[in-house]
């Protein structure tokens, strides 16, 4: 999409090869990346009773504590379970935990189901709660799950660690067996609770790993690929970049899963079309790792023995300003001139939405009552002259999501009708967040995926993990503070209107457009593959059924 322009002068440092969705380092939301690799085969075949899925993103990593990326943590859900499952948006069902009960929003009891056993057949404890709160916890520990725990009692309430030479969280005790009381800082949101440590962590088997070292988890060969874990299948086969197969467990606690195994191939996304037409695939894995190209939708609503379906989703595409080298005016001006409705027609064609802020339609925290920022190409250029800005913007573009590459060609044009000067230069993910993280930059273009729980301090937050823009407000800082020990969910929601208007204002970065996911299942599945809420797409894996069984 490469255009020749007196104004634009493109640098390619480097080109993507394998993606992957990269995680907040302390577990708030999703950095997003995609990608295409190398389709080498693998992974099971389009007969039989093996279900096949065809996915996007190889695993960066299997590491329950510390997953880089979302494809990671999407393989370990078919191999270790949490508390609770959240099939759909604060709706919480019973997983390893038959509650989480509390009636001051401070004090929580953990209910373990006495059913629920290790794929060794231990049984599943409080015991093991407790020690995977702990790990993440230890300050030795590599996790990017840290904010998850931040409101336990006697952790960080920003890293959710222990002070230098604690390994127990003061917070958390284990009354028997199969109880376990947690205690927070100070009351909380149940559905905080519920979300962040409930149904967003999976739970870890204590008599396999306590010896391990927390400094050396992450080396570990359970980190590496699971090899003991609670959930209805284990792993057995994995090719590096390639494919994942599973095996069901005919002892897990909520039955014998329907469909006896399951092999993940990871592919081009170019490739997934044809695979789903030639029976080869039995449907894509859907979410930020495996959608159907928006120029493929069309031929795969056409397969008869394929049944498409497109959600909203809670994933979001940014353009982030550097607030150290550009002022608020400055950038207003650059959101104004932006037809982002022109991206969602012309290159998602239509299947997208635009909005203001981090939550999407799908989102219950979404401000609806917020009016959107306008595109009006003559007030950019007015408010750029009034600005006074005359220098050139440095503007980093990932390579890999065709889509976003795409829309960085739109913007570059809208940016230079309104006045400015842009020298775009596409990069690697990798590179791309090196260079955020030094402020190496004036624009850049990211995606990320939330949490329904609304907490945005990683990004917004001063010195917030993926606050790459540098922005840095004492009253964005108070409601992020409030809205965190808030346990009124209606408190919470005022709360955070006020957060997304203030956003709206300083605008640190502006949405995009959100995309809408793609999902794609063979009529010989009977029950399973993504729902409208991804998070909660594998909630009831056992029940899944394929074929003839």
């Amino acid at each position: 999409m490469a255009r020749s322009t007196t104004k634009t002068r493109r640098r390619i440092l480097a080109l993507a090869g394998a993606t992957a969705l990269a995680l907040s380092a302390c577990g708030g939301g999703f950095s997003e990346e995609q990608a295409t690799g190398d389709d080498d085969g693998g992974g099971g075949g389009g007969g039989g009773q093996t279900l096949v899925i065809g996915t996007i993103n190889p695993v960066a990593s299997f590491d329950p504590i510390n997953q880089t990326d979302v494809g990671g943590q999407w393989a370990n859900e078919f191999v270790l379970d949490s508390l609770l499952d959240q099939p759909e948006p604060l709706n919480f069902q019973p997983e390893l935990a038959t509650s989480i009960d509390t009636e001051d929003s401070q004090t929580y009891t953990v209910h373990m189901n006495p059913e629920a056993t290790w794929s060794d057949g231990e049984p599943v404890t409080a015991e093991d709660v407790a020690f995977t709160l702990n790990l993440v916890a230890h300050p030795d520990s590599l996790t990017a799950l840290g904010t998850n725990i931040a409101s336990l009692e006697g952790t960080d309430p920003v890293t959710g660690k222990l002070p230098d030479g604690q390994t127990e969280i003061p917070g958390v005790s284990v009354v028997d067996e199969h109880t376990l009381e947690m205690r927070m800082a100070n009351p909380v949101d149940p559905n905080l609770v519920k979300e962040l440590i409930g149904s967003r962590m999976f739970i870890l088997p204590s008599h396999h790993l306590a010896d391990i070292p927390p400094a050396e988890f992450g080396e570990s060969e359970f980190a590496q690929l699971p090899d003991v874990g609670s959930g209805p299948y284990t792993i057995s086969n994995y090719t590096d970049d390639v494919s994942i197969e599973f095996q069901a467990r005919e002892d897990y606690y909520e039955g014998t899963p329907q469909v006896p195994s399951i092999a993940v191939r990871i592919m081009p996304a170019a490739n997934l079309t044809g695979d789903l037409q030639a029976g080869a695939i039995h449907m894509n894995s859907g979410g930020g790792i495996g959608n159907i190209p928006v120029q493929d939708l069309e031929t795969v609503e056409g397969l008869p023995n394929v049944d498409l379906r497109m959600d909203e989703s809670l994933s979001v595409q940014f353009i982030y300003y550097n607030t150290a080298n550009l002022d608020v005016e400055v950038r207003r001006a650059l959101s104004h001139a932006i037809n982002r409705q022109q991206i969602v027609d012309q290159l998602l064609r239509g299947n997208g939405e635009v909005i203001d802020g981090p939550y999407t339609s799908q989102h219950p925290y979404l401000d609806e009552s917020l009016e959107l920022l306008e595109y009006d190409p003559d007030l950019a250029s007015q408010l750029r002259e009034e600005s006074g800005f005359d220098g050139t913007l440095d503007f980093l573009v990932p390579t890999g999501n065709q889509v976003r590459e795409q829309s960085a060609d739109i913007m570059v044009q809208n940016f230079e009708a309104a006045g400015f000067d842009v020298e775009q230069t596409n990069v690697d993910f990798p590179t791309l967040l090196s260079m955020a993280r030094e402020g190496d930059y004036d624009m850049l273009l990211i995606g990320n995926s939330f949490n329904i729980e609304p907490d945005v301090s990683f990004m917004y937050g001063t010195g917030g993990s993926q606050n790459y823009t540098g922005y840095s407000s004492e009253r964005a800082d108070e409601l992020l503070a409030a809205g965190r020990t808030e346990p009124d969910p209606e408190v919470r929601r005022e709360i955070y209107n006020e957060l997304q208007a203030l956003i709206q204002e300083d605008l640190p970065q502006l949405s995009l457009y959100s995309d809408h996911a793609a999902s794609a299942v063979s009529t010989e599945v009977g029950t399973g593959g993504p729902t409208p809420f991804w998070r909660g797409s594998l909630a009831n894996l056992p029940e899944w059924s394929f074929g003839q069984m």
